[in-house]
C-alpha cells in the first residue's frame, strides 16, 4: 500500500540510517549509507570524523555536479507483512560553515546520535530540500517502524 506523505516522512525520520544516492557529472551512480536528521522539510547529514581516505568525498563532488539526490530507508523482515520503504527525493546543497543553519543541523544530528555529542562533527553539512516523500508498506503499522 502506498504511504501518505505524512506517514512516509514519519517513518523516514524514525529510521537510524539512510542510503544516499548521487550521480556523477558523467552519469555514474554512487550509493552510501549516511546518518541523518530531518529538520523541517530538509534532511541533513554531515561529513564526520569516521575514518575516510579524504574529506574530498565522491558524494560531495557528485552533489556539486548534480544536486538531484535521493535517500532511501527501509525495513526488511522475514515476515513480509512487515516490509516497508520510504524514499526522499530532493536537491542537495553543501552549506557553508558560518551559516546559522550549520549549527542547527549539527544540533539535530547530535540529538539523534550520541557519538556526535561526544565528538561534535566539523565537516561539511549537506542539506537536502525534500521535494517528494514516497513510500510503500506491505500492511498498515503503528510505530515504531524500525
Amino acid at each position: 500500500m502506498r504511504l501518505s506523505t505524512e506517514e512516509a516522512r514519519a517513518r523516514f525520520a524514525a529510521a537510524r540510517v539512510a542510503r544516499l544516492g548521487t550521480v556523477s557529472a558523467g552519469g555514474v551512480p554512487h550509493l552510501v549509507p549516511v546518518t541523518f536528521a530531518v529538520v523541517g522539510e530538509r534532511v541533513v547529514f554531515v561529513v564526520d570524523d569516521k575514518p575516510k581516505s579524504s574529506r574530498r568525498l565522491r558524494r560531495l563532488d557528485n552533489i556539486a555536479a548534480n544536486p538531484a539526490v535521493c535517500l532511501l530507508v527501509d525495513r526488511y523482515d522475514d515476515d513480509w507483512s512487515r516490509l516497508w520503504w520510504v524514499r526522499a527525493d530532493g536537491t542537495a546543497t553543501v552549506v557553508p560553515h558560518g551559516e546559522a543553519f550549520v549549527e542547527q543541523a549539527v544540533d539535530a544530528l547530535a540529538a539523534r546520535y550520541p557519538a556526535y555529542v561526544e565528538r561534535r562533527p566539523d565537516g561539511p553539512v549537506v542539506s537536502i530540500e525534500v521535494a517528494d516523500w514516497t513510500g510503500w508498506a506491505a500492511a498498515p503499522m503503528r510505530g515504531p517502524w524500525a
